[in-house]
């Protein structure tokens, strides 16, 4: 249903009459422990805690059915604005030319229902310092969620109506789920992180309803018999039961989110990420928009042999969903980046980096040295023991300095800019050289000393910046002029002469 044209031509839409039914459903399975909570509690006889759940879900659909009555939405050929509330009107407008990207979701009571919500997200502003904004419609039809992300991804005029258009030539698969990839599942920190948030929920709610599941004769059994094995068994067999559920959970987890993965490129030259179980995703992001690649190689995921390969666009930022696959193979996910940017693994992230100087291998030994040595002297005026247990960690701190510097890099392919840093995270970044829109040099006494800088790139995309740790100080300026030419040229006489004043 929608309202008759503005004198601009387009006209406002209404969302879906369906989500009259979903969103009170929505709300009313939100408050459903409540709800419980109140029954359970309630004293028999008494229908005051019944009538307070009838009257909550009454408030919802009386909510509902204002919120879509108050909803409009429409689409101009420079603007994409959203109409909601009643006491409180808000009205948003998102400028189309700024639009990076178009999620689709379908959770599961909107799929039933053949319903889906779009998230627009775009960029107020301009350069790296881009906020966010994000224009949400919840909930249009599916095949209208379709046009509305192809037009709001086509830079044509679309006179504001997201009219059916002509049957446009089939995407190009880039990639699609491997089942194999399930196990990196356990190696990824999100997973486990999921699995401690869904057992604290499940702690909660049973504590809410006062229930002890010390009380359940298996879990009383369990814990008796705990009690009395030696203390090495009974840490053995629990650290056992844990890991095994954190494992289970990873797979169960994977799946929900991965399931029915396809990344593909649409015909108007965009990046689409399809994956989902019970909730359906879809993320497109516009090749207009796109700056590079990242390929992320956490540690557990890297001594797996695993990484995953990320988008770079602007507004996406570093919690932005710019994922463009699961956790995979290392070949896998550097093949994704290059295909992502339409080159080869080699001319990006698989690209042979230029090593760092040995004053930054010295500078990673002092960082991760010198915090575990204070600590030692500290704690034998404390306690022994955590000498002791400081001096137990300080080859670890030594590996894990060798491994980050080992992982730092850098270098300027033919079109795209690659730098590589990290230990515990270790990320390989390939920008393209037109989306870098400055340099950042940093450059403290001791690095001064050491004949080093960092070189930070400035773009609009991902974090906004991606450092160049520990660079040779006359290289990391060759590396930028490279990168964007004739841009730092004047400043390399000023920097030959730091240069040779640091190593006087």
């Amino acid at each position: 249903m929608s309202t008759p044209a503005v004198p601009d031509g387009a006209p406002w839409h209404r969302l879906d009459a369906r989500m009259l039914v979903v969103g009170p459903v929505n709300s009313v399975v939100k408050l459903l422990p409540i709800a419980l909570l109140l029954l359970l509690t309630g004293r028999r006889g008494d229908p005051t805690q019944i009538w307070i759940t009838v009257g909550l879900v009454v408030a919802l659909i009386v909510a509902g059915v204002v919120r879509w009555r108050t909803t409009r939405y429409r689409i101009g050929d420079e603007r994409v604005e959203l109409r909601t509330g009643w006491l409180r009107r808000q009205r948003r407008s998102v400028p189309r030319d700024r639009i990076r990207t178009v999620d689709l979701t379908a959770p599961l009571l909107h799929r039933l229902f053949g319903l889906s919500v779009v998230h627009v997200s775009s960029a107020v502003g301009g350069g790296a310092g881009d906020s966010s904004a994000r224009l949400d419609l919840d909930a249009v039809s599916k095949a209208e969620a379709e046009r509305l992300r192809r037009v709001l991804l086509d830079r044509a005029p679309s006179n504001g109506v997201a009219t059916e258009r002509p049957a446009p030539p089939a995407p190009t698969e880039l990639a699609r789920l491997d089942w194999s990839w399930l196990r990196f599942a356990p190696l990824t920190v999100s997973s486990l992180a999921g699995i401690g948030a869904l057992a604290a929920a499940a702690f909660n709610l049973a504590f809410e309803l006062r229930i002890d599941p010390r009380d359940i004769g298996v879990v009383a059994d369990a814990r008796r018999r705990f009690v009395e094995a030696p203390l090495w068994l009974g840490v053995g067999v629990v650290g056992l039961i844990l890991l095994a559920i954190a494992v289970a959970g990873s797979l169960v987890l994977f799946a929900e989110r991965w399931y029915g993965y396809r990344l593909t490129r649409e015909p108007d030259g965009s990046l689409r990420v399809r994956r989902g179980l019970l909730t359906r995703r879809s993320l497109s992001v516009s090749a207009e928009r796109l700056r590079g690649a990242e390929v992320t190689e956490p540690l557990l995921l890297r001594a797996g042999h695993g990484a995953q390969a990320r988008a770079l666009s602007t507004g996406l930022g570093e919690g932005g969903s710019g994922a463009l696959q699961p956790p995979v193979s290392r070949d896998e996910a550097h093949r994704v980046a290059a295909v992502a940017l339409r080159t080869q693994p080699s001319e990006v992230t698989r690209a042979a980096l230029r090593p760092h100087p040995r004053a930054a291998m010295r500078r990673r030994l002092v960082r991760a040295v010198a915090p575990t040595a204070a600590i030692a002297a500290l704690g034998w005026l404390v306690d022994p023991r955590v000498t002791i247990a400081a001096l137990v960690l300080l080859p670890a701190a030594v590996l894990l300095a060798v491994d980050r510097f080992r992982g730092l890099g850098h270098t300027v392919t033919e079109r795209h800019v690659v730098t590589r840093t990290g230990g515990l995270r270790r990320r390989t970044v390939a920008l393209q050289c037109d989306g870098v829109i400055g340099w950042t040099f940093r450059q403290s006494v001791f690095q001064r000393r050491a004949g080093v800088v960092t070189a930070e790139v400035v773009t609009a995309a991902g974090r906004g910046g991606y450092p160049v740790l520990d660079a040779d100080t006359t290289e990391a300026v060759t590396f930028a002029d490279d990168a964007t030419p004739r841009l730092l040229t004047p400043f390399r006489t000023d920097v030959h002469r730091t240069a040779q004043y640091s190593s006087t």
